[in-house]
């Protein structure tokens, strides 16, 4: 199943590299650093963005309490179909862009966490604006947001509209990444980040 995931991803990569973002899944140690501080026990509502091949999916897949509805979101087809086989219980959609619209047509209202993997490093800043405001709004106040992506260039525009209660990098990976843990402030404005902790 990974060599079919590595080839999966590597096909997906080669036709879309600026949608999908690397050529093979997260490594299972960024799995496991990214959804290491997500309190699982009183997870109800959740979405992935950019879930991919369901690298991340899986390590956190067992430990969501029976009830808890899961958002995915994988613009591409033949992954999202791969996802859909793996976890028929999970509700799919394709533009995390949408993200907003498709919780409304799913009856959601606001979600307790957020995993993100979606390559914003290749997005716009009006892209990149439009997706974090939608995540904003999605969360509720407390609500967490697990971003991983290869560089640090999402700390400042995460620190505007979000409390970065930490910043972890990941060096066993494909490539090597920093995974951002923050949480949902009340109001849209800038607040001061804790960027204490880096291992």
């Amino acid at each position: 199943m990974q060599v079919y995931d590595n080839m999966l991803m590597f096909l997906s990569c080669l036709k879309n590299p600026k949608r999908v973002g690397s050529i093979i899944p997260s490594s299972k140690y960024l799995a496991a650093k990214v959804i290491s501080y997500v309190p699982w026990e009183s997870v109800e509502l959740m979405a992935e963005l950019g879930a991919g091949t369901g690298a991340i999916t899986q390590f956190y897949s067992s430990k969501l309490p029976i009830d808890t509805k899961v958002l995915l979101f994988e613009r591409d087809k033949r992954m999202r179909n791969h996802l859909k086989s793996k976890y028929p219980n999970f509700l799919y959609h394709s533009n995390a862009s949408y993200l907003q619209k498709k919780m409304n047509q799913e009856n959601i209202q606001q979600l307790d966490c957020i995993i993100c993997g979606l390559p914003f490093f290749y997005f716009s800043n009006e892209m990149k604006q439009h997706i974090l405001q939608q995540i904003w709004t999605a969360l509720k106040p407390g609500g967490f947001l697990v971003l991983y992506q290869n560089s640090l260039h999402m700390r400042k525009k995460l620190s505007e509209q979000f409390d970065i209660e930490r910043i972890e990098f990941v060096a066993l990976s494909f490539l090597p990444a920093f995974v951002y843990v923050c949480r949902k402030i009340e109001d849209n404005t800038i607040c001061s980040s804790n960027l204490s902790s880096f291992s």
